[in-house]
């Protein structure tokens, strides 16, 4: 395989809009964590820690047989990413959701076929003519219909 290949080929994959959507999702992702975390650090781990009393917990260990487990720190972890996780939740996904809710309000089911009565086939709603039998058929008449959203 040439080199003049190789580079053709990962030029194609480049020029791909998926491949550049991917790249503009993982920078703006990784700004996202940075309000996120910050979020999360100045803003609700300060919170725990005027409820709780104590705001890391890194310095909590057990000692068994004299080996010292040190499992603050997995619980900083934890709580950081139930805060993360929260923080995402509750400004990112549910503002989404409703958005969604309300963009999907204003569908109306509309037909876009109906079956032919000769051979039951579906056929645009707007044919005069069924493709598969070929008996002529009235665009008006009503029958069972499959249907797509449209707007209103």
């Amino acid at each position: 395989m040439a080199i003049k290949d190789v580079l053709s080929g990962f030029r194609d994959f480049i020029a791909r809009g998926n491949v550049i959507d991917l790249a503009v999702a993982v920078v703006i992702g990784a700004a996202f964590t940075g309000v996120v975390q910050a979020f999360v650090k100045d803003i609700l781990t300060p919170l725990i820690a005027a409820i709780f009393g104590k705001q890391d917990f890194s310095s909590l260990t057990f000692t068994i047989n004299g080996s010292e487990f040190r499992y603050g720190d997995l619980v900083n972890a934890v709580i950081n990413f139930v805060l993360v996780a929260a923080a995402i939740y509750f400004f990112v996904v549910v503002p989404m959701n409703h958005f969604a809710e309300r963009r999907n309000r204003g569908m109306v089911e509309t037909p876009t076929t109906r079956e032919c009565p000769e051979c039951l086939t579906l056929i645009p709603i707007s044919a005069r003519r069924c493709a598969a039998c070929g008996i002529e058929s009235d665009p008006r008449s009503a029958g069972s219909s499959t249907a797509r959203p449209t707007p209103v």
